[in-house]
């Protein structure tokens, strides 16, 4: 029974249609910001090997029926909920949705995601992996975990972690977002278009039209990156060895970016210290990772943060009780222990999350 409501929630909250050569994918949960649950990841992850098998399916398109947000996420109030009482379904959550964004960057047609309002969280990990990501002037792109007592997962420490001058870092520890010219400049979009013109996209694909030149015609330049005034700083600040150095590093910022970097400090000392140095940890070991071995990682992070503190109390300040003032375990960054840090990164054993390979995947037709 339960599982039918789930389904029927899904088939509301998520709509997919093929039109012509084109499969349309619909994030339609407003009340919620798109906040993606099991049962809509469940609906996809069911989809793309239909998609990948279907011969009149030429591209997918990933968009919001709203005009104001495209995903603020995963649902978080979900995961809680599961993690006090049924903590295995809770681990099955995590482990669906790293699996899913796995499936995504194995899908073998092209998946241009139609951007235009906030993406965070669980919304980058349903488009990052595609093909071609669109922005339009309203996307906003963050991860914002770090803030509700998570670290940045759906594979994206492997990406954050490729980002030049220390850009990754920044925005995986501070959670801040960045809009469109930035994205493009960081290889986050591939293109910059105004939302008025995704309509005729989505007609040129239903027609089966070449999708690189399709886009590459209409892309706008949306102006200078905001963050290029402070790129040198960013790249000396975030370069550091820990987290306590990278503040220390932006508190002894002098001159014009004085202000900016103690907006940044402030930032930081607002979110989990156990977070932030799981997070710091991770980003750098992921330099060394393929996508895949990092999503097995961050089921083990995830599992071990079910398992803590400062998740369920980073979702009672931010969203339950919001009162915006988390009481973090420990407290202080210089509290959170090396081996503290070990213990999260520690194999799980038989436990282990173990995605197939690319290989196997391109196997089984995905």
């Amino acid at each position: 029974m339960v599982a039918d409501i789930a389904a029927d929630a899904a088939a509301d909250e998520i709509a997919i249609e093929a039109c012509g050569s084109l499969a349309i994918i619909t994030l339609n949960r407003p009340r919620a910001l798109n906040a993606l649950n099991t049962a809509m990841r469940r609906k996809l992850a069911a989809a793309f090997p239909r998609f990948a098998r279907d011969p009149q399916i030429y591209a997918v398109a990933v968009q919001s029926a709203s005009d104001k947000v495209f995903s603020a996420g995963g649902d978080v109030r979900e995961l809680v909920r599961w993690g006090r009482e049924d903590a295995e379904m809770a681990r099955r959550a995590f482990a669906e949705e790293y699996s899913l964004n796995w499936l995504h960057e194995c899908f073998s047609k092209p998946t241009i995601s139609l951007i235009d309002g906030p993406v965070m969280g669980s919304g980058v990990g349903i488009t990052f992996y595609g093909t071609h990501r669109v922005g339009g002037r309203g996307y906003r792109f963050a991860m914002p975990e770090t803030g509700i007592g998570l670290f940045p997962d759906v594979g994206t420490a492997w990406m954050l972690s490729r980002l030049p001058g220390g850009m990754g870092l920044y925005l995986g520890l501070t959670g801040r977002s960045i809009g469109p010219a930035d994205a493009y400049a960081l290889g986050l979009l591939t293109h910059c278009i105004p939302a008025e013109r995704f309509a005729e996209i989505k007609a040129a694909l239903i027609d089966t039209w070449p999708v690189d030149p399709l886009l590459d015609e209409r892309h706008t330049d949306f102006g200078a990156p905001e963050l290029t005034r402070y790129a040198d700083l960013i790249a000396r600040c975030f370069a550091a060895g820990s987290v306590e150095e990278i503040i220390d590093r932006l508190e002894s910022t002098a001159g014009p970016d004085r202000a900016w970097a103690q907006c940044v400090v402030q930032d930081l000392r607002a979110r989990s210290p156990l977070s932030l140095k799981v997070t710091h940890r991770h980003l750098r070991d992921a330099r060394a990772l393929d996508l895949r071995q990092t999503l097995q990682v961050d089921y083990r992070l995830a599992c071990r943060f079910l398992e803590g503190h400062d998740f369920y109390e980073g979702v009672r300040a931010a969203l339950i009780d919001k009162d915006a003032s988390p009481k973090w375990r420990p407290a202080r960054l210089e509290d959170v222990t090396s081996a503290m840090v070990d213990d999260y990164f520690a194999p799980m054993g038989a436990a282990e999350l173990v995605l197939p390979t690319r290989q196997e995947m391109q196997a089984a037709r995905i």
